[in-house]
């Protein structure tokens, strides 16, 4: 098998497509279509989201210091692509692609309703990195649509037909993979290996359930 050598760029790919939105108080909201974007922190839920400077909605974000989150299914794709690719400042993208804003519940932007999840956040941070501005923001509320709940109130959010961009094209997502539990292999292993024999002595037992022990957690924290 043979390769390339490239030079630095963005490779990284398939990536979540998202629709920010954002709005100045007693102004028109708007939309931007934004791939660089992801989870940073789990506890506080933080997210990032990267912006071009010129960019219309980046002066309103980094004014308000809010913003909305909202995933993207394939009945929105068209409109992803369309607010992609025009401005807010010529063009009311909610308006010209059919969308409702909605309300959110702990910050001013309103979030797009259509879309199956809105995460309102708050910035806390903007790194300046080139290109792009990054924009790190706690999460503050997620509300999802009751669409997705099942009877036994779980959410089932890869029903939406979510969307991932890749290499300049949208995918839908495909099959799911079943995999075996990491977790379960390994209690597998220790429990064959105890009814062995294998540990003879104490300090031999010690030793290797200090060994596994450590492959373990090295497993469960990866």
């Amino acid at each position: 098998m043979s390769k390339q050598s490239w030079k630095p760029g963005n490779m990284l790919y398939p990536l979540p497509v998202v629709m920010v939105s954002c709005n100045r108080k007693g102004e028109k909201p708007n939309i931007v279509t934004v791939a660089w974007t992801g989870t940073i922190c789990s506890d506080p839920a933080m997210v990032s989201i990267s912006v071009r400077p010129e960019r219309y909605s980046h002066d309103i974000i980094e004014e308000t210091g809010e913003f909305v989150i909202n995933l993207v299914t394939k009945d929105l794709t068209y409109a992803t692509d369309y607010c992609g690719v025009r401005s807010g400042r010529d063009v009311d993208k909610f308006k010209e692609m059919n969308l409702t804003p909605l309300p959110s519940k702990m910050i001013d932007a309103v979030g797009i309703e259509e879309s199956p999840v809105n995460i309102e956040c708050k910035v806390v941070e903007v790194k300046k990195l080139g290109s792009h501005d990054m924009f790190i923001a706690e999460v503050v509320n997620v509300t999802v649509d009751d669409r997705y709940m099942d009877e036994n109130n779980k959410f089932n959010l890869n029903d939406s037909d979510l969307v991932a961009y890749s290499h300049g094209e949208y995918f839908t997502l495909g099959e799911k993979i079943t995999v075996k539990k990491i977790g379960s292999m390994f209690l597998a292993i220790v429990g064959c290996i105890l009814a062995s024999g294998f540990l003879e002595s104490s300090i031999g037992s010690i030793s290797l359930i200090g060994v596994l022990g450590g492959v373990g957690a090295a497993i469960f924290c990866a």
